[in-house]
């Protein structure tokens, strides 16, 4: 399977939807996007990887760096797992939460959201 990300935006919000596998070869691409996102002026980011049925530890390593990038600008990084993920365990939450940096992300179950400022994230 491959990656797509398609980039779109919600208010203030850039969305970066990803969908496939996040793996050692797809994963620069994702890291690529953020970093154009940021480029670009975006201080609000949110990753929806609701549609990613796969990821590996460079998938993870893009999430922890895109955090720190984000944090370096004072940016804003949210991410969406799918709106059971919590309950049901998606993959990449699953991946998370074994390695320990689940807590690291503010995780919302959709779009509608992450980018309400008035909502609270999905507990860890």
């Amino acid at each position: 399977m491959t990656l797509k990300v398609m980039e779109t935006e919600q208010g203030a919000w850039a969305v970066l939807r990803i969908s496939g596998e996040m793996d050692l070869v797809t994963s620069p691409a994702v890291r690529q996007h953020v970093h154009d996102a940021v480029a670009e002026g975006r201080r609000s980011l949110v990753l929806d990887l609701a549609g990613v049925r796969f990821c590996d530890s460079s998938g993870v390593g893009v999430l922890i760096a895109s955090r720190r990038l984000m944090r370096s600008c004072q940016g804003r990084l949210r991410l969406i797992l799918p709106a059971r993920g919590a309950e049901d365990g998606s993959h990449v939450n699953r991946v998370l939460a074994a390695l320990g940096v689940r807590r690291l992300f503010e995780v919302y179950p959709d779009v509608t959201s992450a980018v309400d400022e008035t909502a609270s994230p999905l507990s860890a």
